[in-house]
């Protein structure tokens, strides 16, 4: 009895500390991902959207070295790093450019009608509403330093997850599951309130914390599939000079499209970026259902021949990063699980801020019972 005792005070210490050390920066994320569930809504709400207009479903594509004389115009002087497509809309293309191949500043970015070749927006890369929930969500604006610490705070939620549990299993044999005693006064009322919401929520807050956290090391998993897997697929031309002219990327595109039959273009890094090398388009393709339309396969095409020189499997820690970012925000089933994820962030929200209010109220009442007439404090300040 001694020893459970000894245990339970032991995981309280746990649930507490755990919980009260990533509060602050849980509510953050739970208000910031709130509008990041409908983040496609709030685009379309906001004109941030790219609509391109009505026409067959079957129209003809122009060329995409059409696409990119088009950017290319709309930007002079700029070069062309990326391009990429929607999962679910393949009737623009997304054109980034920028005033060097390098980790630079001035983004810039085209939406390009792939029908019609015509430029229909400029989006905003680094500016809005969106950009700042999202830039607050993801790193704090910090960047790599921003995400690994919200990764910390994440496993400390999954601790404090973990010890609640523990702490709830022995309290639920003295009530009713989901009762709450209003009788009892506000503290007694919060307390039922915050262990019924905290095990109704359980699942949900563990599974997105753990997905949140293996998003914050994203840029690392990455770094790592560079240095590795990347470099040994573009070894062999490490001696050889820069090219100075391009190959068309529309002869690339196809062989690309010809090496993976069935598969779709997700984006295409352009030679000297971060995602290829010098001689290399990578073109990066996706498969065509809910689950592998998330899984990313790499095709290098040498940027001067159009041929295919590689193509692997992405290694396996990239599944469960692409998998998992699409889980963290409620993006696997449409509208109806955007609507459930939403609810149950605004009760993760109500159960954080319980938690505080306890903490505070427990707090509160040590030190009235500390400062009451025959307590330890009262004798000592008697005795002075």
């Amino acid at each position: 009895m001694f020893s459970s005792t000894r245990a339970l005070r032991r995981w309280s210490w746990i649930h507490t500390w755990s919980s009260l050390v990533c509060t602050a920066f849980m509510l953050l994320l739970c208000i910031t991902g709130l509008p990041l569930i409908f983040h496609h809504e709030i685009g379309h709400w906001l004109g941030n959207i790219v609509e391109p207009p009505e026409m067959a479903a079957n129209a003809p594509r122009v060329s995409m070295d059409h696409v990119l004389e088009q950017a290319q115009a709309r930007f002079p002087g700029k070069v062309v790093k990326f391009a990429s497509q929607e999962v679910d809309d393949d009737r623009v293309w997304y054109v980034s450019l920028a005033d060097g191949l390098g980790r630079g500043t001035h983004f810039k970015q085209a939406a390009v009608d792939a029908r019609s070749g015509e430029v229909l927006n400029e989006p905003p890369l680094d500016k809005g509403f969106m950009h700042v929930m999202f830039k607050l969500h993801t790193d704090l604006f910090a960047g790599l330093p921003g995400m690994l610490f919200l990764g910390f705070m994440g496993m400390l939620l999954v601790l404090s997850l973990v010890s609640g549990t523990v702490l709830y299993a022995p309290f639920m044999r003295k009530l009713r599951f989901g009762e709450v005693r209003s009788e009892r006064g506000p503290r007694i009322k919060w307390l039922d309130m915050h262990n019924v919401q905290g095990i109704v929520t359980l699942v949900w807050l563990t599974v997105v914390g753990a997905t949140g956290v293996i998003n914050t090391w994203a840029d690392l998993l990455v770094d790592h599939w560079k240095n590795n897997q990347l470099a040994e697929m573009v070894s062999a031309y490490q001696a050889l000079p820069r090219p100075e002219k391009l190959g068309s990327l529309d002869t690339a595109v196809r062989a690309a499209l010809a090496q993976e039959p069935g598969m779709a273009i997700k984006f295409i890094a352009f030679p000297g970026t971060s995602f290829t090398s010098p001689h290399h388009y990578a073109i990066f393709m996706r498969g065509d259902s809910p689950l592998t339309q998330r899984i990313l396969k790499p095709v290098l095409v040498d940027a001067v021949t159009g041929k295919v020189t590689d193509s692997r499997e992405m290694p396996w820690y990239f599944y469960i990063l692409k998998l998992s970012q699409p889980l963290h925000f409620g993006d696997y089933g449409g509208l109806p699980l955007q609507i459930i994820w939403a609810l149950l962030d605004i009760a993760s929200i109500i159960v954080l801020g319980s938690g505080l209010y306890l903490w505070l109220a427990r707090r509160k009442l040590r030190a009235a019972r500390l400062e009451a007439p025959g307590s330890g404090t009262a004798v000592a300040e008697a005795a002075r």
